[in-house]
């Protein structure tokens, strides 16, 4: 449904967008995830026809943005951050004048508002202005504007800005129902809400693609995979105390021959000539397989009881989206850091030289 080609944005000498490609199929909730200032609003006004790429291409159900972008519009349904309503009119006053703009037909008309009312849950609110709404209701009066048309691509510009928990809940069941019998893409910086939501995640920074797929696709891509927290006991029932450092060797031995990317071991409080210590790996994901996990599982468990330590508790948690996405970003910014860094440092010593 959309195709999208090396796209490139630059507003002045800022490039916001730059080269971003990716492709969204039918019936999917694609989630566009990033900071402020990432990119995402300006690809979204691309797509519907509101800006112009500088460089690049973008297809609308086959139709080019810049060469057939009446058509691209007449199949898009756009929910901007800022919901431009008419507080004065009523629900259905509204969605008429927005029939009226989409050139829907008298004949059709009433049926149209009456499909765009229930989808979005409106028909209590039919005659009431818009301005003695609640916020949710008015985001939901929005959002049955964009789909009035009944277009089968949806574009939603942080749909949940400002809503209180009860109607962030309610937008998202709405999102999710729409998204069975639409295409729809989704711009939010709030992790919980691609989760909830979305079923392909797009992550961007600084107007690149930092990440994307599924979440648990780009977990499996990521370096470190699944966090491993084990609490053991050593050094009591007459045995000699053990010691930070004498655990912390023998873990090295452990992760030398898996793939574990870091690993920490920390003494805590316990009970009276005991030492208890928490110990925690980070674990590369080698696949979605379960079975691999609980081999490594088993290990560990293994390693500790070989050493006499006694196991008071063992879990396991998979990289969250959350971690995914604080990770990415943080490389991102540490690459841009380096990169500034070595620019001064070049100067630096071009300027020494010439004293």
């Amino acid at each position: 449904m959309i195709e999208v080609k090396d796209l490139r944005k630059r507003y002045g000498d800022v490039e916001a967008v730059k080269g971003v490609s990716f492709s969204v199929g039918r019936e999917q909730v694609l989630g566009f995830l990033g900071p402020n200032g990432a990119g995402k609003t300006t690809i979204m006004k691309i797509l519907t026809g509101y800006h112009y790429p500088t460089e690049g291409a973008a297809f609308v159900d086959g139709l080019s943005v810049q060469e057939e972008s009446t058509a691209v519009k007449a199949r898009i349904g756009y929910l901007p951050e800022g919901v431009p309503l008419y507080g004065e009119l009523t629900v259905d006053e509204y969605l008429g004048f927005v029939a009226d703009a989409r050139h829907i037909a008298k004949g059709e008309r009433a049926a149209r508002i009456a499909g765009a009312v229930e989808a979005c849950g409106l028909k209590s609110m039919r005659g009431r202005r818009i301005e003695t709404l609640s916020k949710g209701f008015r985001q939901r009066a929005g959002l049955a504007g964009a789909i009035v048309h009944d277009p089968p691509i949806l574009i939603l510009d942080e749909p949940t800005t400002g809503l209180d928990p009860n109607q962030i809940i309610e937008i998202r069941t709405l999102i999710k129902e729409l998204g069975k019998r639409k295409t729809v893409i989704l711009s939010t910086h709030i992790l919980q809400e691609v989760e909830a939501v979305c079923n392909q995640v797009l992550i961007l920074n600084e107007g690149k693609i930092a990440a994307q797929g599924t979440p648990e696709e780009i977990a499996v891509s990521m370096k470190g995979g699944v966090s491993w927290h084990l609490r053991i006991k050593a050094g009591d029932d007459g045995e000699a105390a053990v010691e930070t450092g004498a655990i912390e060797a023998a873990l090295a031995g452990f992760a030398a021959a898996r793939p574990v990317e870091s690993r920490t071991v920390a003494a805590v409080s316990g009970a009276a000539g005991a030492k208890v210590f928490e110990v925690s790996l980070l674990a590369r994901n080698t696949g979605t397989d379960t079975a691999d996990e609980d081999s490594f599982a088993e290990a560990l468990f293994d390693w500790a009881v070989a050493r006499r330590y006694k196991v008071l508790s063992m879990s396991r948690q998979r990289l969250t989206l959350e971690d995914i996405f604080v990770q990415l970003t943080r490389e991102t910014a540490d690459e841009t850091a380096n990169k500034t860094t070595g620019k001064t440092n070049r100067k630096e010593k071009a300027g020494g030289g010439n004293e």
